[in-house]
């Protein structure tokens, strides 16, 4: 069984880190990607940590592609983009807006040349706008977005996560416009087209009502640590064993059951229970009351209580932790792989199932222009070009 996209030929040709995710998206269920790095190598291969000298980052997120170099600011690797290009289905880049253009590969140029190609552009601000030169990173739209600044504790600064939120939320979005992209061209006759992704944009797409609140009420969100201003108790609590917990009453019967669980039926009956508003605003009631009970408990008994009273609960693992977890054994989340450098590695599996085409690990990050004669052979270069190509530095 093969995945969905079979038959896609998308050229990654972006780096760090959205872009190139996306592809990863796109590769794991089928799509046939073709990693184009400069021949210095991307970045990714110098970021985190090394074994036996060999980047385990790149291994995940290059998963599934074929690796070649290329240097779109000389003429021959102009060309030999441009040849790439007139093969594919989607081409993926995120250089600053006039980049490709300067290196002679102008958008509106490769469309006329492949009138079905899908070009996404993933920039930190967009194409267009008054901050569209300016280096974008995941962490700025982190900032930008409100994300930091209703993250953390009330009387602290704002947080920016430990990892690349913003850049991997974009890469979920890129993905699926993309597949739009590729629906309306193969399901409606329609056109190729251009993608124009700001980072900055996903993620304020997803941080829920703040506009709207914003708009209508002049309401700006402030930082409530791990509590939410719509509904409590939310937050995490320590076991007398010293493991943290975490729990969500979004749904009021679960609230219900959780103070009834930790022995307070009696708030149940009090007005302000009765809206996830109300029981926010009595946040430090709840919490008194939910901390103690678990505070007197193992982690086993408070998971084995809150699972029987049907309420919602959580440990709060580290990796280590994950890879015990018998729900993600079950469901194979971190799955292994055979490397032909490092043998058998774990990694994060594809992000859902599909019954009929269900998508695929094939191999891990490849290293730097392993298919360049396989690639390149393709578009009818041969050894002796190959070579010349690689003496003027174009690949």
């Amino acid at each position: 069984m093969s995945g969905p996209l079979k038959g896609v030929r998308v050229i990654d040709a972006a780096t760090l880190f959205a872009g190139p995710m996306a592809a990863t998206l796109l590769g794991d269920f089928g799509a046939e990607v073709i990693k184009v790095e400069h021949p210095r190598g991307d970045p990714v291969r110098n970021h985190g940590y090394q074994k036996d000298g060999i980047n385990l980052w790149w291994k995940m997120l290059a998963r599934n592609k074929q690796t070649v170099t290329c240097n779109m600011s000389t003429a021959r690797g102009q060309d030999l983009m441009r040849r790439l290009v007139e093969t594919a289905d989607v081409l993926i880049e995120n250089f600053r807006p006039g980049t490709l253009e300067r290196w002679n590969l102008d958008p509106k140029d490769l469309l006329e040349l492949n009138p079905g190609l899908v070009i996404a552009r993933v920039t930190g601000f967009g194409q267009f706008g008054p901050y569209k030169s300016r280096p974008g990173f995941g962490t700025l739209a982190e900032s930008m977005s409100g994300f930091a600044a209703i993250t953390g504790e009330v009387d602290g600064p704002p947080v920016l996560p430990p990892f690349g939120l913003a850049d991997g939320i974009s890469a979920l979005a890129l993905a699926n416009a993309i597949q739009m992209c590729l629906y309306n061209r193969d399901a409606r006759d329609g056109p190729g087209q251009i993608i124009d992704l700001a980072i900055i944009e996903p993620i304020l797409s997803i941080l829920g009502p703040q506009p709207i609140w914003y708009d209508q009420l002049g309401v700006v969100q402030e930082r409530t640590g791990n509590r939410s201003v719509n509904n409590a108790p939310r937050n995490t609590y320590q076991t007398r064993d010293k493991h943290w917990v975490a729990i969500s009453t979004s749904a009021h019967n679960v609230a219900e059951r959780v103070m009834k669980l930790v022995g307070h039926p009696e708030v149940i009956s009090e007005p302000w229970f009765e809206t996830g508003r109300g029981r926010a605003q009595h946040g430090d009631q709840l919490d008194v009351m939910v901390s103690s009970w678990i505070g007197d408990r193992d982690l086993d008994d408070v998971l084995e209580q809150f699972e029987k009273a049907s309420a919602a609960v959580a440990p709060v693992y580290d990796i280590a932790g994950i890879f015990e977890d018998p729900q993600y054994k079950a469901l194979d989340s971190i799955t292994t792989i055979d490397d032909e450098d490092l043998g058998p590695i774990r990694m994060q599996n594809l992000m859902f199932r599909l019954s009929s085409t269900p998508g695929a690990i094939k191999w891990g990050g490849r290293s730097i222009g392993a298919d360049n004669k396989a690639v390149y052979g393709g578009l009818g270069i041969d050894a002796e070009e190959l070579a010349e190509l690689s003496d003027l530095g174009a690949v």
